[in-house]
Formats: C-alpha cells, structure tokens, sequence
C-alpha cells in the first residue's frame, strides 16, 4: 500500500512530498520498537534517577549524557561534516523542536518526581495522540477511521491506566 503524503509548510501552503511506503519498508517498526522500549528504560531508570534530587538537575544531568553521546556517534559515523549543508529553514525547526524537548523532558521528569511513574508515562504518551492530530492538521496526512479509532483507544487506555 502506498500513500502520498502532503507538507504543509509556513507561508508556501502545501506541497507534495516523494511517496512512501507504509507497509512495504517495516524496518521502522524495527526502530518504532526500539525506541519504545528504550522510552520505558528511561521511565523507570528516570524514576529512581530523580529520588532525592531537583528534577531541573537530574534533567540536565540527562542532557548532557544525551549531547555527548549523539555526538559521538554523529562524529564516528562521519556525519557532522553535513552541517554546512543543513538549510536555515531546517535549523530553525530543530532548534524549536529542541526547545520542545527540553520543555516536555523538565516537565517529564518532575511529573515522575511527584509523581508514580505507572501513571506519569501513560500520561506522556498521549503525545501518540497529539501527533495524530498535528500530522493531520499540519502536515496534511490522511485521518482514516481507524486512526481515530486507534487515537480514541489510546486516550482511554491512558487515562484508565493513570487513574487507576
């Protein structure tokens, strides 16, 4: 099955990109897993991490092993001499978007402080559903039944977890 997807970019209005495999190409969902097993990791390394300490400091704390480890391996990959190739446009929006992390990791980490981690995490990722919206509202994908199905069940799911 392939699907068109569509980008909406300030000021330009929409404009196609390349076709992509949804279902062709799965070694996203080798990656997808990957990143969402490594997401629980955090949670509850995080959870013990953050015991006794302000959640700013073990954030930063974090941070930092993050900058120093996506470094190096951008650097023993070869891949930091592409940075005078990256456009302003690109920049500006990796910077924002790296705004937005540091504001939901801070938040994040004292949410698990005060927080049961059992609780904080199901409430994070109801970001599943804020990107669903966005990439529809935004990027111009395609809001299928089953999408909002699925976005609907993780709400519920997450809300049922998190209160329970």
């Amino acid at each position: 099955m392939v699907s068109t997807l569509k980008l909406f970019t300030l000021g330009q209005g929409a404009r196609q990109v390349k076709s992509t495999r949804i279902l062709g190409d799965m070694t996203w969902l080798f990656w997808a897993i990957l990143s969402a097993v490594f997401a629980a990791a955090t949670a509850l390394l995080a959870k013990v991490g953050v015991a006794g300490i302000d959640s700013n400091l073990a954030t930063a704390i974090r941070t930092s092993v993050i900058l120093v480890f996506t470094w190096a391996i951008a650097i023993a990959f070869e891949k930091h001499h592409a940075l005078s190739e990256i456009g302003r446009r690109s920049w500006v929006f990796l910077v924002l978007s790296g705004i937005c992390t540091g504001l939901s990791w801070l938040c994040y980490f004292r949410a698990l402080q005060i927080g049961p981690a059992s609780s904080v995490a199901p409430i994070d990722k109801l970001s599943v559903v804020l990107v669903i919206l966005g990439a529809w509202l935004v990027l111009g994908e395609q809001m299928t039944p089953l999408k909002i199905g699925g976005a609907s069940l993780i709400t519920i799911g997450a809300v049922m977890i998190a209160f329970a």
